[in-house]
């Protein structure tokens, strides 16, 4: 487990599954949870401009849907900015970007974040920073601070799968809301996104979909 002056880093599956364990040991449903999922992925990404454009690309359409948009996209060769700001809006949209997310796109390029300075911030200052940019809401900055950056204590409340997930496995009236599911995970500190690890593999079982790509 790497260890920063205030972020604790998922390096490797050893770091997972040590987060797995420990979140067995606090709560029995993770631990009923991970006799069916197995061991979980560890779902380290590059950092940079093309790991945020393609959590983007991935908001609010299912897995498929972002994976093929992505797929064209890195055909393409549209995955950097400088592409991104030369590109017309129907070499985007051929893509199958939609107007709004063109838009997001274009703003992330010219946004010019300091990737590598992010690489040694607090998960809050991380998220805090990427939300100024248009089309950056929590649940993208939330994911590329969980698989971009390694952070092991991020989790994103406002993710549809997530939720319901914790609704089977909590045996919950209803999905949880985000202001409460944030809540809930409070409990999982310091391995919440170890935990989100372990919904999004239970969903897959429990669904036979994937919930997060």
């Amino acid at each position: 487990m790497g260890e920063g002056a205030t972020v604790r880093i998922i390096t490797s599956n050893a770091c997972v599954a040590e987060g797995a364990a420990a979140l067995a040991a606090m709560e029995p449903r993770f631990a009923t949870a991970l006799a069916q999922t197995g061991a979980l992925p560890l779902r380290l990404r590059k950092d940079g401009f093309a790991a945020l454009l393609d959590a983007i690309v991935s908001q609010q359409i299912s897995v498929a849907a972002a994976a093929a948009i992505w797929g064209r996209m890195k055909a393409a060769k549209l995955t950097g900015p400088r592409k991104i700001q030369w590109a017309s809006d129907e070499d985007l949209r051929a893509c199958g970007l939609s107007t709004q997310k063109i838009r997001y796109a274009r703003a992330l390029a010219e946004a010019r974040i300091d990737y590598k300075a992010l690489r040694n911030t607090p998960s809050d200052e991380v998220i805090a920073t990427l939300v100024q940019v248009p089309g950056i809401g929590p649940w993208t900055a939330e994911i590329y601070a969980m698989f971009s950056l390694g952070h092991a204590d991020v989790f994103p409340p406002g993710d549809l799968a997530l939720q319901e997930a914790a609704r089977v496995l909590f045996d919950l009236p209803e999905r949880p809301k985000e202001r409460a599911f944030r809540t809930m995970a409070e409990d999982w500190a310091p391995w919440r996104s170890v935990a989100a690890r372990v919904l999004w593999a239970y969903y897959h079982v429990e669904k036979q979909r994937e919930g997060i790509r």
